[in-house]
């Protein structure tokens, strides 16, 4: 969290307030051992076809930042029977990441379920995990997705704070359930059971969640809440017992404060004092205690060092019992997000006109999620957004519908409140973190993808032993070398490679491998995890579908479209202008393959091409060059030789991927660097994964590392590795090409996808984008964080 704030309020007490509470330790040592992570995904659109692809974006928060914790994520497709029909390994950068699922042609109608997880989230309650249904339709199903005409949904009352206190005007939230459609329209009112008759409160639903009402109890009364929509469904709920005594916590909160004030009855011998703590993302950020309690009066919590988020204020008493307990949401009146005002606006309503439009310079953003849809296509956003995922339901495990609506311009504060007081925290529970018992961690994050291998000569380990793995390229052969532990182990790690990496290996020493009697063993150190609860219900059911049964529109411009996108993809590949696209940056993908090898790959390297960009040419040595060209990288003059620092710790340079000091590349000039990329992070080339470096390839062509002989015999044995899965590239016509104008029909819900869109450091960043054929506004949708990975860039308007 970037901003946090411990307020130490002492009030009417002679205690030591500095001294740590059991709750306090526990609380602390939760934060800083079980951070908790939650999964956004984007869908380029709400529903499918059979035979279409699924594309991604996801965000994982650590908190309310893009996690820094994971780098892989798990993506898996189930049917209703929790069979499954897909699985992907999607890499993490900066907490974000892509992929593709394809769906097969001979999928039958139905609903189906994205789950998205992390291996680190696997430790805690499978409730938090990302659960999703899609509905997939294929007419040549025998069966097809209705909404559930019979709906019914049930209500729940929940007291401010927790109770109902004789004589204590208490704000009560009435929340509904349903597993199919809630109902918008709804109201409800209070009776007293020996007076059926007579209203003592009325009131009227906020939305398809929640409702509010004020009701000042009375000991010994017995209520009744009868609600009622407008479909004619009613039902009675009995209020809880109204208790003789009690602590009533009353919270409220306007832009600069949260609130709260204290009331009791009967309880002066009850104990000694009162803690109250506060915690945002299971952080301690509020700490006050009270000798006494005087009745209305009212404390404050300043919003300006907090962020936005949830706020769990808790009452204890003297021997550390929850009292009472009340979630809040942090100034929700302003909404620290960003954003973008868009420029050049350049839009088009006629058949397959050109659209654009440019996102604004901001040094802050390197990259951003694009999303373009025809207005009359549902969006994933406008019922689940990152927002709401961020700041509600990825830490509320209860059905919400359409979170979505409390982050929008036009929310409904109170609504939200009403919505937090139907709820209870269950990141943690105060009384098991208190008495000593936290999560088990079964499952500890790794740095990208693992690879565990041991080494047997004649059948038994063979422990120090060196192995040589050999890696093919266009550049030729590279060696990296690697020697098993004790018991014959050892770890390949920070591997990041898509589809599958081949190479060749052999034992260093000829004296070891008799007869060529030895095995090595390869497996992988990630999985995928089974998930154990039920699938969540739907509003949709199947029913038999007759023989003249037609699909529905929307149903059928989707099959327009799957065959549209078909021949879009057979014309991108077959028109030369289009394939020339961005033709340094592929160049330079290329050469960047050719000559670094999978161990000097890494998810975040930044790639400087000194053979095809003419920009890339320098009279200074490189590391001069370099300096100021890459965030967190200083480059620093000691006797005449340059040293790189990479957030603010030396990095290791390496040539040709082999290691050399500083001062051995110091004098490098342009005529000789074919290629130079500073990689951030962990990658399996360094030593123990390392911490970052600067690989330079020079222009002689030669491989890295030892060479082979391929001319000799060879004694090589291969494998294959399985890496992440490779995401299908999403194409769009470029209707002023004459070869996309043969498209007869086209009727594509998705106009643009782009969930990597590169940021221009020195300008505005262009979009451009074709319509259909009848498409007359546009969904735009923009996501991003920015570098610190703290606040979130967010757009979803309707254009022109």
């Amino acid at each position: 969290m970037s901003k946090k704030l411990i307020l130490l309020l002492a009030l009417s007490t002679t205690l030591c307030l500095n001294a740590q509470t059991k709750a306090e330790q526990a609380i602390k040592a939760f934060e800083q051992k079980y951070h908790q992570e939650k999964i956004h995904l984007l869908l380029d659109k709400n529903s499918f076809v059979a035979g279409e692809n699924v594309w991604f974006k996801s965000y994982v928060f650590d908190g309310y930042n893009t996690s820094a914790i994971s780098t892989t994520l798990f993506v898996e497709l189930y049917d209703r029977n929790k069979k499954l029909i897909s699985k992907k390994l999607v890499p993490l950068i900066d907490g974000e990441g892509s992929g593709s699922i394809s769906l097969p042609a001979s999928l039958k109608e139905d609903v189906y379920y994205i789950r998205a997880y992390t291996a680190w989230m696997a430790n805690f309650n499978e409730d938090f995990q990302f659960i999703k249904p899609i509905a997939i339709y294929n007419p040549a199903s025998p069966e097809k997705l209705i909404l559930n005409p019979a709906s019914s949904w049930t209500a729940s009352i929940h007291p401010e704070s927790g109770h109902l206190i004789d004589g204590i005007n208490t704000k009560l939230a009435v929340r509904l359930q349903s597993a199919g459609t809630a109902p918008l329209d709804w109201d409800g009112y209070v009776v007293d059971s020996e007076n059926p008759d007579l209203k003592i409160v009325t009131f009227k639903g906020f939305d398809q969640n929640v409702g509010l009402f004020s009701l000042t109890p009375k000991s010994g009364k017995k209520y009744q809440l009868v609600i009622q929509d407008k479909q004619g469904q009613k039902q009675n709920v009995a209020l809880p017992e109204v208790s003789s005594s009690g602590i009533y916590l009353r919270v409220t909160n306007d832009k600069d404060h949260v609130k709260y004030t204290l009331q009791t009855k009967n309880t002066s011998q009850d104990s000694q004092y009162y803690k109250i703590l506060g915690t945002i993302n299971n952080q301690l950020v509020y700490k006050a205690q009270v000798n006494k309690i005087i009745n209305e009066t009212e404390y404050s919590i300043p919003n300006n060092q907090l962020v936005n988020g949830i706020l769990q204020l808790t009452v204890f008493d003297d021997k550390e019992n929850v009292i009472a307990s009340r979630l809040s949401f942090v100034q929700p009146q302003i909404l620290q997000i960003k954003q973008p005002q868009l420029q050049s606006l350049l839009f088009s309503n006629s058949s397959r006109g050109k659209n654009s439009f440019a996102i604004p310079k901001d040094p802050d953003y390197s990259n951003y999620t694009v999303l373009i849809i025809d207005a009359n296509t549902k969006s994933t956003e406008e019922d689940h957004s990152l927002l709401s995922s961020l700041w509600l339901t990825g830490d509320i495990t209860s059905n919400i519908a359409s979170p979505a609506q409390y982050f929008t311009k036009n929310r409904n504060i109170e609504a939200l409140d009403a919505l937090l007081i139907s709820e209870k925290w269950k990141r943690f529970d105060w009384k098991s973190i208190i008495s000593g018992y936290f999560p088990t961690i079964k499952y500890q994050p790794e740095n990208y993808l693992s690879y565990k291998g041991k080494i047997n000569i004649q059948g038994k380990p063979a422990p120090d032993t060196d192995l040589n793995l050999i890696f093919d390229s266009e550049s030729g052969s590279k060696i990296f070398q690697i020697k098993s532990d004790q018991s014959g182990f050892f770890i390949l790690n920070n591997l990041i490679f898509e589809d599958s990496m081949k190479f060749s290996y052999k034992l260093n020493s000829e004296s070891k491998e008799p007869d060529h009697n030895y095995s090595v063993y390869f497996q992988p150190n990630f999985d995928f995890i089974p998930y154990q609860k039920s699938l969540p219900l739907t509003s949709c059911q199947l029913t038999q579908r007759s023989n003249d049964d037609p699909p529905s529109e929307e149903i059928t411009r989707s099959f327009i479209a799957l065959n549209t996108h078909k021949m879009i993809n057979e014309k991108v590949t077959n028109i030369e202008e289009i394939k020339l696209r961005g033709e340094i940056r592929s160049k330079t993908k290329k050469l960047n393959n050719e000559l670094s090898s999978p161990l000097f790959r890494s998810a975040r390297e930044e790639v400087f091409d000194f053979i095809n960009d003419p920009k890339a040419v320098t009279s200074t040595g490189i590391m001069q060059w370099l300096q100021g060209r890459v965030s967190s990288l200083r480059i620093d003059s000691k006797n005449g030789t340059y040293i790189p620092y990479l957030y603010n710790e030396p990095t290791q340079i390496y040539l040709d991927e082999m290691p050399v000091s500083p001062g051995q590349v110091s004098n490098m000039s342009s005529s000789e660097i074919a290629l130079v990329k500073v990689i951030k992070g962990f990658f399996a080339g360094a030593p123990g994964g390392g911490n970052g470096a600067i690989a330079i390839y020079t222009r002689r062509g030669s491989s890295s590392g030892k060479t082979i002989d391929r001319n000799q015999p060879s004694q090589l044995r291969q494998i294959s590795l399985s890496g992440y899965d490779k995401e299908v590239p999403f194409e769009s016509p470029v209707y002023d090409n004459e070869a996309f104008r043969k498209i007869s029909q086209d009727t594509r819900s998705v106009l643009y996808w782009s969930p990597n869109q590169e940021a221009q450091t020195q300008e505005s960043t262009p979009v451009q984008f074709y319509n259909n054929d009848d498409a007359k506004k546009y969904r735009i949708i923009i996501m991003g964080y920015d570098k610190t990975n703290e606040t979130p860039l967010y757009y979803n308007e309707v254009l022109p």
